[in-house]
């Protein structure tokens, strides 16, 4: 019930070999993750280009480091750039050692999100059209194929290790796949923010030119994926090359695009935008200088203009209220909501659930269990989606097992829908927690937080 796991093992080797398990050594080890990506797009957008300006460079660090949000998200923000490259490098000398590494680059992607292994197919397959269509010849096609196949089977080899010798993870995996066909959506959707949706109401001007920009990325990115896509296959159509950055960056795009749409969020916008953002810093070089500089500032303050507020140091700058606190051993400025949530799980835990006690926290919040090192009695860390009788009560039965000394119930109408409320969700959960465990009326003020502890006399 969380992403693939390469992410975790990369966070979990890095910081063993710091001696660190804090929050902070695992923000470190995204942001070595992060790093690579960030060079990964600067060496693409050099390589596209035979004069490559330092301080173009810097400008176009500068406007990729602003989309790179929020930072839980620099894992899919990376993969999203290594892809463009793998394939790249496919598109720039389509041999069957190229096939090969360039599938072992899908698939090694997929370990760390399937999503990506998924877009990372769709877009292969584009990019070996696009060239067989160039080059007006089919011969050796299956070959090449086999070597891409193999080189995904290789990629992939971590997982598929897993699925053999981990016991429950393979039946897990084929459920959590099986679960993508049930609810019929990879992410909770919401509207997409259209620019002619946008109230215009009393609200602060700057507030609306944001709001306004953001409806314009979407558009944007819609737009120019459909037409990246369609410039590539007509240029091979007609026998002429694509440079190799730009055509990986227009296979991407149009996949991509259904991230940035599949929750239409500035969050989730940022994490599809690199295809087309990478390859418009990749093309701009190659056009006047004047044009180049001049659409970069502007693409920076666009950029900074509609992403700064989602920055957290931005957030407590702005808000000037944000306190210290300690998690785990490392002190940390948050706003004061969530000082005041990790002060509550902190209480209750000493209360009620002291010595390596079980709890149980939901349907948010999973790093109450981090922040505690404890694991979570369920499989449900973090609950979006209806589940059937059959698995909630599979849960029901985990719970019973790790006798928690308390449970805490989020009341919350995520996107501000009642459908979605935990009661509504897993009632059948709801109801045996509500039966079997006194409520505590005085832990808390808010209440939308219910909290249980103790068994309820029979």
């Amino acid at each position: 019930m969380s992403y693939d796991p390469g992410r975790y093992y990369w966070s979990g080797a890095l910081m063993r070999l710091w001696g660190d398990r804090g929050i902070l050594a695992q923000r470190s080890a995204i942001a070595l993750f992060q790093v690579f990506g960030l060079f990964a797009a600067l060496l693409l957008i050099a390589s596209s280009s035979r004069e490559k300006p330092p301080l173009y460079l810097v400008l176009s660090a500068a406007i990729l480091l602003a989309w790179m949000i929020p930072r839980h998200k620099l894992f899919d923000i990376s993969l999203s750039i290594f892809l463009i490259g793998a394939l790249a490098y496919l598109a720039a000398a389509p041999t069957t050692r190229r096939y090969f590494f360039a599938g072992a680059c899908v698939g090694l992607v997929a370990v760390f999100g399937r999503n990506h292994g998924v877009y990372g197919v769709f877009s292969s397959l584009l990019i070996i059209l696009s060239l067989k269509i160039g080059n007006r010849a089919t011969k050796g096609t299956v070959r090449e194929l086999k070597y891409w196949v193999l080189g995904i089977l290789i990629g992939y080899s971590p997982l598929l290790l897993l699925v053999v010798i981990k016991p429950g993870f393979a039946s897990e995996f084929l459920r959590s796949i099986q679960y993508i066909f049930e609810v019929k959506a990879t992410n909770l959707a919401i509207p997409i923010p259209w620019p002619w949706t946008v109230e215009l109401g009393s609200a602060d001007p700057s507030v609306i030119a944001r709001r306004l920009l953001v409806g314009v990325s979407f558009l944007a990115l819609g737009v120019c994926a459909v037409i990246a896509v369609g410039w590539l296959l007509w240029r091979s159509y007609r026998g002429r090359s694509t440079p190799p950055v730009l055509a990986a960056c227009a296979a991407l795009s149009l996949p991509y695009v259904h991230y940035a749409y599949s929750r239409a969020d500035v969050s989730h916008l940022a994490q599809g935008i690199f295809p087309v953002l990478v390859g418009t810093l990749a093309l701009l070089p190659s056009r006047s200088s004047r044009l180049q500089w001049s659409a970069g500032g502007l693409l920076l303050a666009f950029s900074v203009w509609v992403t700064l507020p989602h920055q957290p140091g931005w957030q407590c700058a702005v808000m000037n209220d944000c306190r210290s606190i300690d998690v785990a051993g490392d002190n940390i400025a948050v706003v004061p909501r969530v000082a005041d949530d990790v002060a509550l799980i902190g209480k209750l835990v000493g209360k009620y659930a002291p010595n390596g006690r079980s709890f149980v926290v939901t349907p948010l919040w999973p790093a109450a269990y981090a922040l505690h090192e404890r694991a979570s009695p369920m499989r449900l860390i973090y609950t979006i989606f209806p589940r059937s009788p059959e698995f909630q009560a599979r849960e029901i039965e985990r719970i019973k097992q790790a006798d928690p000394g308390f449970v805490l119930i989020v009341d919350y109408a995520l996107d501000g829908r009642d459908d979605l409320r935990f009661v509504n969700t897993h009632a059948d959960i709801a109801r045996f927690i509500d039966s079997t465990y006194a409520r505590v009326t005085d832990a808390t003020s808010n209440p939308a937080y219910w909290v249980f502890a103790g068994r309820k006399r029979k």
